[in-house]
């Protein structure tokens, strides 16, 4: 794990540090913001940033996103600071700790920040024989492809491959070849010198240099532009990087884990992918069966995410019902674990009795999720939900625009402006739907604030 303490804070932080290095975190300093994003875009990294708040977070999330730096942001000031903490959450910090540091407090943060990195869970023997092979193979370096439909835990996979390798106590990188404009991706995996081009205003170490000594995970790599694969195919082949207007090679020594919902041969016989890269990528492949493939599976991830989101949500722990189990093991799963994640933090919220039954699911009829079964289900949550219901059957004479919009402030709105259970409910990154917002707001739209309802117009 490692922290990067943002601030000075009269020497408090300087506590937090003792104590996240005795948890066993990797602890690096900086005096301000601007010391902080040169610390990231020297590649040395971080998982987590834990910041003063009297700092303009405002503006560091801002600078995180603008430069596609992924990482949470943890404020932390005196107890009194009451108002400073509300505008830090607001403007996207994580969490809020209150100083002087509790040891236990910082533990858990650490410890939350770990797990959200994701956890391999199962016990069906279709998942088991993956899982065999991937600890068979995980203390080489060959490369791995990983491949299975959207949502079944690929990213998890290369994690557990990574902490069960020589190189687990080096930095595991992982960057979105999908979520990065083609435009934009090269700098992102190899870094650019400071004017390489309009808006390098500074030298900014890529995502290779960054994971130097352990693991790089790419991440949808059928999305890659061709022209870009051969770049990637050099540095793979030779362990070298050229950054964009860099004038010398810089050598890297990483494990790379690469994964595709695509079927990457055809996309060689279409043109799409470079054959040769793909033979440098699939030195070995393990191919994450779907949900539906691992029906012992499903018991235990949703008891799992229904403990997971219980208690984020501060709701007694329920177990699930065997009128819901039936009803999980009746889906398809077209979107696989994530799916299954979403309609459990769902049944999570609606759920009234003393355990979680089929009323507080939504359900798949066939691969769409258009049928809510509410049943014993009461009070405001219930009743938002039919709204939602309603709104979202009116779609005819819409624009798709129009209707996620909708869709999206409903949501937030049933959260009571709590920007992250509304993402975990809509299944979108954070990062998307604070651009949403943003852009609702910029077009004068109101946006609930967190703990705030939309006011009825």
């Amino acid at each position: 794990m490692r922290l990067l303490i943002t601030g000075i804070l009269n020497g408090q932080l300087s506590q937090a540090t003792k104590i996240a290095l005795d948890r066993g975190a990797q602890v690096s300093h900086a005096d301000s913001i601007e010391m902080a994003m040169n610390h990231l875009r020297s590649g040395r990294g971080a998982d987590i940033m834990m910041v003063d708040v009297k700092l303009d977070i405002a503006s560091l999330i801002s600078a995180l996103e603008t430069e596609h730096i992924t990482l949470p942001v943890v404020a932390c000031g005196i107890e009194n600071d009451a108002r400073a903490a509300v505008n830090a959450i607001r403007a996207g910090a994580k969490e809020y700790i209150p100083l002087p540091p509790d040891p236990e407090i910082i533990a858990a943060v650490l410890e939350a920040v770990a797990k959200d990195q994701g956890e391999l869970i199962y016990r069906d023997p279709a998942m088991g024989n993956v899982v065999q092979l991937a600890n068979q193979i995980a203390p080489s370096d060959a490369s791995v492809l990983i491949t299975g439909e959207s949502g079944t835990g690929k990213e998890v996979l290369a994690r557990h491959l990574h902490s069960h390798s020589r190189r687990a106590t080096q930095p595991f990188v992982s960057v979105n070849c999908a979520a990065i404009p083609d435009s934009l991706l090269e700098s992102e995996l190899f870094g650019h010198e400071k004017g390489a081009f309009t808006g390098a205003v500074a030298r900014r170490i890529g995502k290779f240099e960054e994971a130097n000594g352990g693991t790089l995970l790419l991440d949808e790599i059928s999305e890659m532009d061709i022209r870009l694969q051969a770049k990637l195919l050099r540095a793979i082949q030779e362990r070298v990087i050229d950054r964009v207007g860099g004038s010398k090679s810089v050598p890297v020594d990483i494990r790379i884990i690469a994964t595709s919902n695509r079927n990457l041969s055809d996309e060689v016989r279409n043109g799409k992918f470079r054959e040769d890269l793909l033979y440098r990528l699939n030195v070995i492949n393990l191919q994450i069966p779907p949900l539906r493939e691992r029906p012992q599976d499903i018991d235990l991830l949703a008891a799992h995410f229904a403990d997971k989101y219980a208690q984020a949500n501060c709701l007694p722990q329920r177990k699930l019902g065997s009128d819901c189990a039936r009803h999980l093991h009746a889906s398809t799963w077209d979107g696989n674990v994530r799916e299954l994640e979403n309609t459990i933090h769902r049944a999570v919220l609606l759920a009234t009795g003393t355990e979680i039954g089929a009323e507080a699911l939504r359900m798949p009829n066939g691969s769409r999720m258009d049928q809510t079964i509410i049943g014993l289900a009461s009070g405001p949550v219930a009743h938002a939900v039919i709204a939602a219901e309603g709104v979202t059957r009116n779609l005819v004479g819409r624009t798709v625009s129009e209707v996620e919009q909708e869709l999206i402030l409903e949501t937030l709105d049933h959260c009571l402006g709590n920007r992250t259970h509304a993402a975990n409910i809509l299944g979108i990154s954070i990062r998307t739907l604070r651009n949403k917002l943003k852009q609702y707001s910029e077009e004068g739209v109101p946006v609930p604030q967190p703990g705030e309802g939309r006011i009825a117009s």
